[in-house]
């Protein structure tokens, strides 16, 4: 068993133009307008960083998940956050034995997946994905690689009431083992990067931490764009986004 890989990491936003803003801030691909998120009443840009992807939905319609999502939330935090796994029917069978939801799946030949529901894992809704060959993803478009840029999403952090009951909750489902990082913080490791479990007031995704060649440029274009920065990166969608440089 190989431990879970951070594949994909989603904002949702109400706002239209956010999907053009994330390429513009983060110097991206031309991405993918991926039109079977219609079903879900969406609309959507996947963007791919290394072989990794960050993506925006809008809702379309009312009434949608992710609708509900920013009603609720405030548009504070990250929708979904979605992993590799090479075994996705032993996942599946761990949510199942925790009585997690699966609030959708599909199996076809590229790709098996199923989408938890956040009431039960946790924080926000997790995927779990099992990519057939292992270097492909469907969800990226059918010219992910030549779009892709330089780049990675190196960790994730999600602010936890009681952050160890997330940690284990999480770790227990995906199998990648947590421990106790101190100060009231939990680690969970993953395959090229970690999710960082650490206190607050409510369950959500916090912080996208990514690796990208030129990361002040990035908070320059964000300034410019009238997001909220800082020394190390910016606001997106209610979310941070933590920036360092990556070595090719």
């Amino acid at each position: 068993m190989t431990l879970p890989r951070l594949r994909q990491l989603v904002f949702a936003s109400n706002d239209q133009t956010d999907v053009a803003r994330l390429r513009e801030t983060l110097d991206l691909g031309k991405g993918f307008v991926d039109p079977d998120v219609s079903v879900f009443g969406l609309t959507n840009g996947v963007y791919a960083l290394g072989d990794q992807f960050l993506e925006v939905v809008v809702p379309t319609q009312a009434n949608t998940a992710a609708g509900r999502f920013l009603a609720r939330s405030g548009g504070q935090g990250g929708y979904m956050a979605i992993f590799q796994v090479d075994d996705i029917q032993r996942v599946r069978n761990h949510a199942d034995a925790a009585k997690m939801r699966r609030v959708w799946n599909i199996d076809v030949d590229e790709i098996s997946a199923s989408h938890l529901h956040p009431a039960d894992i946790g924080a926000a809704i997790v995927s779990i994905d099992e990519a057939r060959p292992a270097e492909s993803w469907r969800w990226g478009g059918p010219d992910w690689e030549a779009d892709a840029r330089p780049g990675l999403v190196c960790g994730l952090e999600v602010v936890a009431v009681e952050p160890g009951a997330l940690a284990q909750r999480w770790a227990g489902v995906l199998g990648g083992p947590a421990h106790d990082a101190g100060e009231g913080t939990f680690e969970l490791s993953l395959d090229g990067g970690t999710v960082s479990f650490v206190p607050g007031e409510r369950d959500y995704l916090s912080r996208y931490m990514l690796s990208h060649p030129e990361p002040h440029s990035c908070i320059e274009r964000a300034r410019g764009c009238g997001l909220s920065v800082s020394e190390s990166g910016f606001e997106f969608a209610g979310v941070q986004i933590s920036l360092v440089p990556h070595i090719a």
